[in-house]
């Protein structure tokens, strides 16, 4: 489009749109603010506890076990389960007499069920049953 004197373009800037752009722009970062804010609060870690530090280890030993899946697949690996079930008793005995009742009532539970796993080496999920033929 070119103005009739034929020098320069003419150059026709619509009020209304620049306000609904702007006002589309500020609702976006708007959104993105309140998405960000929501992620953030998500990923808030618990507080540290002994029960969270006993919880921990105890997870990372059922995996190895085999009881948990990682992306879907059980995988054992004994001496990763070992290792973790080692560190609980590490814990257990270094805190001997300094536990509630509470707490050391969950750390002796969770040692008991973690080593009786151990030695039936590992979680056996059980057969999946073939569909019967006719």
């Amino acid at each position: 489009m070119t103005d009739e004197t034929g020098d320069k373009p003419k150059i026709i800037v619509d009020e209304d749109w620049k306000s609904q752009a702007q006002a589309e722009k500020e609702e976006l970062a708007r959104k993105q603010a309140e998405k960000k804010h929501s992620e953030d609060a998500s990923q808030e870690l618990p507080p540290a506890s002994f029960a969270m530090l006993v919880s921990s280890l105890a997870t990372q030993a059922m995996v190895s076990l085999g009881r948990i899946p990682i992306e879907g697949k059980l995988i054992k690996q004994l001496d990763l389960a070992k290792h973790h079930i080692d560190l609980l008793t590490v814990i257990e005995e270094k805190t001997k007499g300094n536990l509630t009742a509470e707490e050391e009532g969950m750390l002796t539970n969770v040692l008991h069920e973690l080593r009786m796993d151990f030695v039936a080496g590992g979680y056996h999920p059980p057969p999946k049953e073939e569909p019967k033929k006719e």
